[in-house]
């Protein structure tokens, strides 16, 4: 066989060993054996253009054209001409089954029955990667590049597969990868010549007789296949979290008296506000009277590492009839009995059965376990969410401020568990913690301190772009730049809260959700919430929402507390939408009052434009987090990552003094420039900035509205530049935003690639590296000593 047939069967069987991780997404493997048939039929086509021989090109498109008929024959044979040839009837059926393809991934949870339009993304991805790794590794001969979309190819499958088996099919993916690599090297050392062997083979060592290049591959191999081995068992498992739609979720245990683990539900409550099209979660038919205390709860995350949030391990029970009354809820406290149906999307698989709080009563099939310390049901043995419809009986606790205020003292054990605080925490937490609650008289005064801290006084904005943040110091972070979503200020104030003696805890689920005109309340995607739960004895477990515009304040923190002045007011339900506001920045005018009643515009930074891709191609950042290999896509997409942290700092909150809205104004003005020089509208630095405006608008090909942005946009820019004391500009980022996607709307397909990948405004990059270096060479000229010449000597 020829070095270059066994390079092709190498490129084959290297595609279809990366194609098994695909095999965990659906319910029956049937389709890899055509995927097998098809990708030799491909191979083979190669093979014989490459002897014939024909030019590279004419080699890919003989492949490329063989692939279409080859899918044609599968899929649309009565559509095609002859049964082979691809026509306009098979192409619209192609497209007709990719859209159903699509509709069915968005459907299904994971592994999906194989419809007709799944099984043409696989086998069709699959013959598309092949393509691409047999031309890189056979027709060009560089199986190095061809790393890259086998590597793709296993990405997408293991970042939507939550099986425990995954280090299995990385393993078999690096081995194909690595068999093309030695394949592709003994072809171009068989180039040389013959390779003679070496010393005289000695008994027992199988290296003594292989020259060195041999050697040093089959060393190289090992080393390599080690690797594949080893490191996915010390990597994350790249599964979902509590609220992830399609996966799992968390870990359930097995058995009656078993334990439970969860993971941590930070990126996945993150993107489930962050997604693009809301989806109903749960259907809820309920008794209550005030659906906007109508929260559902999944989990509890009690155990704190000073870093994050999450569940303990637990011991569970079987499912009692009648559930326990919650510890530390006494008999005084007012309650009322609310019944409610809840009903699961067919494609929401939760192993966490979300429920008011507390439960005493829950009507449900399947295998479901009790966990009695957060009151919480998890599925045993596979068991999950997907469609069920289940009855939960629960109790609305209605304490009085007066009775949280005059809660004594908790059980030793239980405020020793839930205030531990580890030492690594920053003091900066504690502190002002302190420094907020200064003069309260009790635990219950603290509280509701640090709650309108976080809604009202302390000028958090609420921002769903915001990182999650990782290490010791991400809540001091948050404290500092006082921006993020429910998981910062839910972690922020139990965190705090433990500082000052008061038990606390953090619950995961989702907020009320939207009334129907049935009478059910609709709970989305975007209803996912986290909030803090503070234990007062004789209360117990008790809800708060530091969180500004998401939820319902609770009615027991609305009375006066001492150092305010808001009068006890009933806030409106939260009957509409969560999704982040579009709306700018508040003006001075928006008092702490109106912020109070919700009616000032949402400060979110959220409605930045995404600038890679979201939802399903999430593992892309998984992976680069886990897998070393990813560095080499750091290269092509540094101008992509690059860019859209410079949109980010430019378009985000700047200090609210007129230094920092003048900064705010200048850097959303070189957003706008540089996002026009992207799809090719150079920029003008000798204009004015209106001059430089009404360019932008005539050969942007602007319309109305959008020509209107880019004027707002430079009249505060003159502003900046010529007022004596320029006034501050709300909304300047959104209309940066609006202009940015007036403008991808004008340009071709093309030019919004470039524009998103290879940005013109990035040589910024160069030109201040330059920069910096001409600097640093002139400091370097300075400093050196200066050389006299003796006296009398000419120059």
């Amino acid at each position: 066989m020829s070095g270059r047939a066994r390079l092709a069967l190498c490129a084959a069987a290297a595609t279809l060993m990366a194609s098994c991780a695909l095999l965990p997404l659906v319910d029956r493997p049937t389709w890899l054996l055509q995927a097998v048939l098809l990708v030799a039929v491909q191979t083979g086509v190669g093979a014989a253009a490459r002897r014939v021989p024909l030019a590279r090109p004419l080699t890919v498109a003989a492949q490329a054209l063989v692939t279409l008929m080859l899918l044609t024959l599968v899929f649309a044979r009565q559509q095609a001409i002859i049964g082979l040839v691809p026509g306009p009837d098979a192409f619209r059926y192609f497209a007709d089954l990719l859209q159903q393809g699509s509709n069915d991934v968005s459907q299904y949870a994971i592994p999906a029955p194989l419809t007709d339009g799944i099984k043409l993304m696989l086998i069709g991805g699959v013959l598309g990667i092949g393509l691409l790794v047999d031309t890189l590794a056979v027709t060009f001969r560089s199986a190095a590049p061809a790393g890259l979309p086998l590597l793709a190819l296993y990405s997408v499958a293991a970042g939507l597969s939550h099986g425990a088996a995954d280090w299995l099919w990385f393993l078999v993916a690096a081995a194909g990868y690595l068999m093309l690599l030695l394949a592709e090297g003994r072809d171009r050392l068989a180039q040389w010549g013959r390779v003679f062997g070496g010393a005289p083979r000695i008994p027992g060592d199988p290296e003594s007789g292989a020259v060195a290049p041999v050697r040093t591959g089959r060393r190289i191999g090992a080393v390599a296949l080690g690797v594949a081995l080893v490191v996915p068992l010390a990597l994350p498992a790249m599964q979902g979290g509590l609220l992830d739609a399609a996966g799992t979720g968390v870990g359930a245990g097995h058995g009656n008296g078993g334990t439970i683990s969860a993971v941590n539900p930070l990126v996945s409550l993150r993107d489930s506000l962050n997604v693009d099209n809301d989806r109903q979660v749960l259907s809820v038919k309920t008794s209550a009277n005030d659906l906007s205390d109508m929260y559902l709860r999944i989990v509890s995350l009690d155990d704190f590492d000073g870093t994050t949030w999450k569940p303990s391990q637990r011991h569970i029970t079987g499912l009692p009839d009648l559930l326990p009354t919650p510890i530390g809820l006494s008999t005084d406290v007012k309650r009322t009995t609310v019944k409610s149906t809840i009903t699961a999307a067919d494609w929401y698989a939760q192993d966490w059965l979300p429920m008011p709080y507390p439960p005493s009563g829950v009507r449900v099939s399947g295998n479901w376990r009790y966990e009695p310390v957060g009151m919480t049901l998890v599925g045993d043995h596979g068991q999950n969410t997907r469609g069920e419809t289940y009855q939960v009986t629960s109790l609305d606790v209605q304490p009085s401020a007066g009775q949280l205020a005059d809660a004594p003292q908790p059980p030793a054990a239980l405020k020793r568990e839930y205030t531990k605080v580890p030492s690594k925490l920053p003091k900066v937490v504690a502190q002002t913690a302190k420094e907020i609650t200064a003069g309260s008289a009790s635990h219950y005064d603290e509280a509701v301190k640090l709650q309108d801290y976080f809604a009202v006084t302390g000028g958090f904005q609420y921002d769903t772009q915001v990182e999650v943040g990782h290490g010791p110091d991400a809540i001091a972070n948050f404290l500092k730049k006082k921006q993020g979503f429910c998981v910062h200020f839910s972690f922020a104030m139990a965190a705090m809260a433990r500082t000052l003696g008061i038990p606390a805890r953090v619950a995961v689920g989702f907020a009320p959700g939207t009334p129907q005109a049935d009478g059910t309340v609709s709970v989305t995607l975007k209803d996912a919430h986290a909030w803090p739960e503070l234990y007062f004895e004789g209360v117990g477990w008790t809800r708060f929402e530091p969180t500004p515009t998401r939820g319902t304040t609770p009615s027991y923190t609305q009375s006066d507390t001492p150092g305010s002045s808001l009068p006890d007011e009933a806030l409106p339900s939260h009957g509409s939408s969560t999704a982040p506001s579009a709306a700018p920045s508040p003006s001075d005018s928006c008092t702490a009052q109106l912020r109070k009643l919700d009616a000032c515009d949402s400060p979110s930074a959220a409605v930045a434009q995404a600038s890679g891709g979201g939802g399903t191609w999430r593992w892309l950042w998984y992976v680069l987090t886990g897998l070393g290999v990813l560095a080499v896509l750091a290269v092509p997409l540094s101008p992509l990552l690059w860019r859209a942290r410079v949109r980010s700092l430019r378009l985000g909150a700047h200090a609210r003094t007129e230094e920092g809205a003048a900064a705010h104004t200048l850097a959303a003005w070189q957003e706008l420039t540089d996002s026009a020089w992207d799809v090719g509208v150079l920029p003008d630095e000798s204009q004015t900035p209106r001059k430089a405006a009404a360019r932008i608008v005539r050969l942007g090909h602007l319309d109305a509205t959008a020509g209107a942005a880019v004027h707002r946009v430079a009249d505060a820019v003159e502003q900046v530049l010529y007022a004596p004391r320029p006034r501050p500009v709300a909304g300047l980022a959104e209309d940066v935003r609006q202009v940015i996607a007036a403008l991808n709307g004008t340009v071709s397909g093309p030019t919004r690639l470039r524009a998103r990948f290879a940005p013109r405004s990035a040589v910024r990059v160069l030109w201040a590296v330059s920069a910096w270096s001409a600097a640093l060479r002139a400091r370097a000229v300075a400093a050196r000593p200066t050389l006299r010449r003796p006296s009398g000597q000419q120059g």
